[in-house]
């Protein structure tokens, strides 16, 4: 399944090499380094999955996740970091999104999250479409 992957974050190296090795397995991958610059890559190109880093400069991670579900409740989105990501309650701040996956990642099992998202969106699509 060839996807139209979206990836945000700040450390170029990083997002750059993860990148490449997604396209060797066929995906069309936009890159950028901020939130704005992912608001804006989302609006221009509607991808099937985003992939965000918590902690971008501009806006980070959350905030680019809340604004993309308000425009598109659907998109599957996956943030990384580096941090724990509970807040003082022990709840996640980003329970939107689909997973949220820490770094170093495992490639395989970052590549299974991100097709099993798009699974999951398109099937959830599927019966939101259907009891129209």
């Amino acid at each position: 399944m060839a996807l139209r992957i979206l990836l945000a974050d700040d450390e170029k190296d990083f997002v750059e090499t993860l990148a490449e090795r997604l396209e060797l397995r066929g995906h069309s991958v936009r890159v950028v380094f901020d939130g704005i610059a992912a608001l804006n890559a989302a609006a221009e190109d509607t991808p099937d999955v985003v992939v965000l880093d918590l902690l971008m400069p501009g806006l980070p991670g959350d905030e680019v996740l809340r604004r993309l579900k308000n425009v598109q409740p659907g998109l599957p989105i996956i943030l990384l970091t580096g941090h724990e990501v509970v807040d003082d309650t022990g709840l996640s701040p980003v329970c939107q999104a689909y997973a949220c996956l820490t770094k170093p990642l495992s490639f395989n099992v970052f590549l299974e999250t991100l097709e099993s998202a798009v699974r999951e969106g398109r099937a959830a699509e599927s019966r939101q479409g259907g009891r129209s």
